[in-house]
């Protein structure tokens, strides 16, 4: 029963890699993107954030649900890491965090996922949408597959970069390690590491 479960779950992110790639690549040839993102979110403070306010700034995006055990904390953590470089290279970037549950993952969950994970730098944001459309429409415009399966949600651990003029700069697929020089590089083109 349980190596059925496994198999199961194997075969489902394989598949989520699969369409996240697919995606990435179709963003990829498409140039900017910042301005094609739904616009208005909320924050962990229940404020509202605009998306477009992010250009000039240099956006690292992911998405996650602030109960996920497994892939979402290893992202986080790359994402820590990844900051942590950026620093040392003397880097700016804003993180971004989106949700994608807007039930559950509302600006009172992201609140307390960001103090029980330590992510309290002003260049953190952890944004809930207002309906299930509006994270469909992020997910699908950023290469980020997922779907519901029983009380999960099916997802890899895909980043996305976009540079200050809001145009795609790089996407890393699953398994691939997230490059500090890279993302800090002026980006002369857009690029997609991974699947």
């Amino acid at each position: 029963m349980r190596l059925g479960l496994s198999l199961r779950w194997l075969a489902l992110t394989s598949l989520v890699a699969a369409g996240a790639a697919a995606a990435a690549a179709a963003m990829a040839a498409s140039g900017a993107v910042l301005g094609q993102l739904p616009a208005e979110w909320r924050d962990d403070l229940g404020h509202s954030v605009r998306l477009d306010s992010l250009r000039g700034e240099r956006v690292i995006f992911t998405m996650a649900y602030a109960s996920c055990h497994r892939i979402c904390p290893a992202t986080m953590q790359h994402l820590q890491q990844l900051q942590q470089q950026l620093d040392a290279l003397g880097s700016r970037a804003r993180f971004v965090i989106v949700g994608y549950d807007p039930d559950a993952d509302d600006p009172q969950a992201w609140h307390q996922f960001r103090i029980r994970r330590q992510l309290t730098r002003a260049n953190w944001l952890f944004l809930s949408a207002r309906n299930a459309q509006q994270v469909h429409a992020f997910a699908a415009r950023l290469g980020f597959d997922y779907w519901k399966y029983d009380e999960h949600v099916i997802h890899d651990g895909r980043v996305v970069v976009v540079d200050p003029q809001g145009r795609l700069q790089l996407s890393f697929g699953p398994g691939t390690e997230l490059d500090a020089a890279a993302i800090a590089a002026d980006p002369s083109g857009s690029e997609t590491r991974g699947s």
